[in-house]
Order: structure tokens, then sequence, then C-alpha cells
């Protein structure tokens, strides 16, 4: 081995010392970073499975971003992720109560078939929109079907549901503004 030859590995073993160096400090920051708390601006990816059904997902899209204790997520998720920081993963279950709520049987009304105007495309679990007496606008599922009314499902279609979430936790920032 020539003397330029031993130069030139000693500037490749300084490099990769560096760069091993340099890595290591990157992992060791991403393992001590910030904790999600209340305020925190959190982005994480997950998927949702219902009854074994993924239901939604972020996979292949932008990570869903949101402010923690500010109530953008449901209480059962904001809560299970406490503490947890970027990088982590997490499988979190949540029940009816603290996800979409339990199915509430004053969400059930009936409706005369004369205020739908396509009655034929009309079906059970069919979704359909409309506008309240005092101008809200709803969603709701179509539950049954009578001689003279529809009967409207104005839960949340998860509503009663066992939500089952895989969550990775992508970035956490709690700098204030």
């Amino acid at each position: 081995m020539t003397l330029k030859n031993k130069k030139l590995n000693l500037k490749y073993l300084l490099l990769m010392i560096g760069a091993a160096t340099l890595g290591f400090a990157a992992c060791k920051k991403m393992a001590g970073g910030q904790a999600i708390q209340k305020g925190s601006v959190v982005q994480i990816d997950y998927t949702l499975k219902v009854d074994g059904q993924v239901v939604d997902t972020s996979i292949g899209k932008k990570p869903l971003m949101f402010i923690e204790g500010s109530g953008q997520i449901i209480p059962g998720l904001d809560s299970a992720l406490m503490g947890l920081k970027a990088g982590a993963q997490k499988h979190v279950v949540v029940s009816p109560q603290d996800g979409y709520g339990i199915v509430n049987p004053k969400k059930f009304v009936k409706v005369p078939k004369t205020s739908f105007k396509d009655l034929a495309s009309l079906k059970i679990g069919s979704m359909v929109g409309g506008t309240a007496k005092n101008g809200q606008h709803f969603q709701a599922s179509i539950s049954q079907i009578g001689k003279k009314n529809v009967t409207l499902d104005l839960n949340h279609p998860l509503a009663g549901k066992t939500l089952n979430f895989d969550v990775t936790v992508v970035s956490v920032d709690n700098q204030k503004s």
C-alpha cells in the first residue's frame, strides 16, 4: 500500500467515524425527543379497524395532525397517546363510550317517504343527507323502510363500535407559539 492510499484510507475512516457519530447523535436526539403532552402538536399515522375490517387509514396519505387535549380526536385515542414520543408505535383499543358513543335510541327518527326525491334508490344501510327544520345539515343511515315512513339513524356510523387503532407517532412539537 502506498502512502497516498494510506492517506485516502485515513480520510475515509475519519469520514465514516464522523458520519457514525452524527448518526448516533441523531438517534440519541430522537430517542430523547419530546413526549406528547396537553397542547402538543402531534402527527400520527394510523389504521382503524372495526370488527376486523379496515375502516380508515392515513397510510399512503399525509399523517393526521392534531393538538393533544383539544378535542380534535376521540377521547379514548387522545388519552392513550399521552407520553409517547416520535417513533413510538401503539395498538389502542377504544370502547364505544370513549369513541363515538353508544347508540342513542333517541337519534332514530321517522321521516315521511314524501320527503325523499328518489324513492327507488332508498336502501337499508344507505347514507342520506338533509337539512333539519332548524336549518342544520345532517348525515344519516337508513335503518328501516316502511309503507309511509323511512327511519333514519342519526347516530355516528361508528357509534356502539369498539375501535382498534394501530398508531405510529410521526412527530411531537411542544413549542409554544
